[in-house]
C-alpha cells in the first residue's frame, strides 16, 4: 500500500528515525521472550552505537523472540523527534497514545454511524501526543484508555451486527481445540489463546483486540476483517502461506 494511501501513516515504527527508545527505555527480565535482565532506562547489550541491533537476523534463535514482537505504533521516532530527553518517562505514554490512534483509526472506517464520536476521540488522542512533555507525565493514561475502549466496544458491536458470534471475552482458552471453527463475528476480546489450535478457523469479523496469540498456530486460519488486530499479535503467532490476514497487516518473516 502506497503511503499517501496508508490510513495509519505515521502510526508506523520507523526505526531509522529513532534513537532505539525499545531497546532503551524498557525494562525486561529473562524468561522465554528474553534472554537475559535489563533494568529500564538501560540500553540492551546488543544494542549498537549507531542504535541498530547488533543480532536483528539472530533475535529469535538467541532468545529474544519478545524483541521481534514489540510495537511501538511509530512512538519512538516521534519522541527521538520531540523530547528525547525525557524519552525514559515520555516515551510509555506515547505509545500507549498511538496505540489507541490505531485502533481509532481502524474504528472510523468499521462503524460509519459512529465517525464523527470517532474523530473527536482521534482529535483529542492526537492532542495529548502533541503535549508538552510536563503533560505528558501527569497524564492519567488508564483513565484515557478506559474512556476510548468504550467507544471502541461500541464500534465493534456496530461492525459485527450481522455476525455477531460466541463471546469469549476474557476467556481462558489456551490450548484450545479451534481447528476449522466457524469463529466469524465473535467476541475474543482479552482471551487467552495462548497456543490455542486455530488452524483453518474462520475469524473474519471477531473483535480480537487484547486478545493473547502467543504461540497459536493461524496456519490456514482466515483473519480478513478481524477487528483491530495488530502486528504484534500476528507476530507472536505461528502462521504460513495460507493464512490470510487484513491488507494493513505484514506476513512475518519467520512463518
Amino acid at each position: 500500500m502506497p503511503k499517501s494511501q496508508d490510513p495509519f501513516g505515521a502510526l508506523r515504527a520507523d526505526c531509522a528515525n529513532c534513537h532505539a527508545l525499545c531497546c532503551r527505555v524498557p525494562a525486561f527480565s529473562a524468561s522465554a521472550d528474553f534472554a537475559i535482565d535489563k533494568p529500564a532506562g538501560r540500553a540492551c547489550p546488543n544494542l549498537l552505537a549507531d542504535h541498530r541491533c547488533g543480532i536483528h537476523d539472530q533475535l529469535r534463535p538467541k532468545g529474544f523472540t519478545g524483541c521481534t514482537v514489540y510495537d511501538c505504533f511509530g512512538a519512538g521516532q516521534k519522541v527521538t523527534r520531540v523530547a528525547p530527553e525525557a524519552a525514559q518517562t515520555v516515551f510509555p505514554v506515547m505509545r500507549d497514545l498511538h496505540e489507541l490512534l490505531w485502533y481509532l483509526t481502524e474504528a472510523r472506517e468499521i462503524a460509519p454511524p459512529l465517525r464523527k464520536d470517532v474523530a473527536r476521540a482521534i482529535a483529542e488522542t492526537q492532542a495529548l501526543t502533541d503535549a508538552s512533555v510536563t503533560v505528558l507525565r501527569a497524564l492519567d493514561v488508564h483513565a484515557h484508555r478506559h474512556k476510548v475502549n468504550a467507544l471502541l466496544l461500541k464500534a465493534s458491536e456496530v461492525a459485527r451486527a450481522g455476525t455477531r458470534g460466541k463471546d469469549h471475552r476474557g476467556a481462558d482458552l489456551m490450548g484450545a481445540k479451534f481447528r476449522r471453527a466457524d469463529l466469524r463475528g465473535a467476541s475474543l476480546r482479552g482471551a487467552y489463546l495462548i497456543g490455542a489450535d486455530l488452524r483453518e478457523a474462520d475469524l473474519r469479523g471477531a473483535d480480537v483486540i487484547g486478545a493473547d496469540l502467543r504461540g497459536a498456530d493461524l496456519r490456514g486460519a482466515d483473519l480478513t476483517g478481524a477487528l483491530f488486530l495488530i502486528q504484534s499479535q500476528v507476530d507472536s503467532a505461528r502462521g504460513d502461506a495460507t493464512t490470510k490476514l487484513p491488507p494493513a497487516l505484514n506476513r512475518p518473516r519467520h512463518w
